[in-house]
């Protein structure tokens, strides 16, 4: 693959630094403590947000760290009010703490240039049996790797949990399983957090929040 750059806001240190920027530099260098970097787009990935529901595509940025975001209310893919609670829980504990910000959109819109940024469904269309859950780009953003509106789908029956929700809505906001990382991790490595495959922990993680915070 080639290698693709980042969007503008995304904290790199590369080349030669002048002398007299050095200090700065050196002092953002220091926050930088991801592991590996695991935000769409990597080496890995290709550079361009593909669109349409595809459990096999890499995942894509939001488009703005003002994230609004609904639960499916109503019909097939209605939220049951476990699993609301269970989505407020996540994004609270994990998302929340970032340098994203988390709005609920009551009024959700589904077309145009302002789309409601993540809706949430509880069940299994199109799911296959290997997957809980997936995280699609249904309407391309402003630029090539970012998205105006996400999906995420993740079955029911008891399986609407903290954990997957972390692991999906990290998706949603851009971050890789580690097979597409940089350094490549191991699918199963603790140090992604949520972000692992199976899930195994609620936690995001020092790596992703990193990755998250240096993005947006």
């Amino acid at each position: 693959m080639s290698v693709f750059s980042r969007g503008p806001a995304r904290r790199r240190i590369t080349g030669v630094i002048a002398m007299a920027l050095v200090p700065l530099m050196v002092a953002v260098g220091v926050a930088w403590a991801a592991v590996t970097d695991n935000m769409f787009p990597t080496e890995s990935t290709g550079s361009n947000c593909m669109v349409g529901f595809n459990p096999n595509h890499p995942t894509c940025q939001t488009d703005n760290r003002e994230v609004y975001f609904y639960m499916d209310s109503n019909g097939e893919y209605e939220l049951e009010s476990e699993d609301q609670l269970t989505v407020n829980a996540a994004i609270d504990g994990e998302y929340r703490p970032t340098d994203l910000a988390f709005h609920y959109d009551s009024s959700p819109v589904f077309e145009g240039s302002a789309e409601t940024d993540i809706i949430y469904q509880e069940g299994s269309t199109g799911l296959p049996d290997s997957l809980d859950g997936v995280t699609w780009c249904n309407a391309g953003g402003g630029t090539r790797y970012n998205c105006d509106q996400q999906y995420i789908r993740i079955r029911g029956n008891g399986i609407y949990s903290y954990k997957l929700v972390c692991h999906e809505t990290g998706h949603a906001v851009g971050l890789e399983h580690g097979d597409y990382a940089i350094p490549m991790l191991n699918k199963t490595d603790s140090r992604l957090g949520c972000m692992t495959t199976p899930v195994q922990s609620n936690d995001l993680g020092s790596n992703n929040r990193e990755n998250i915070d240096g993005t947006y």
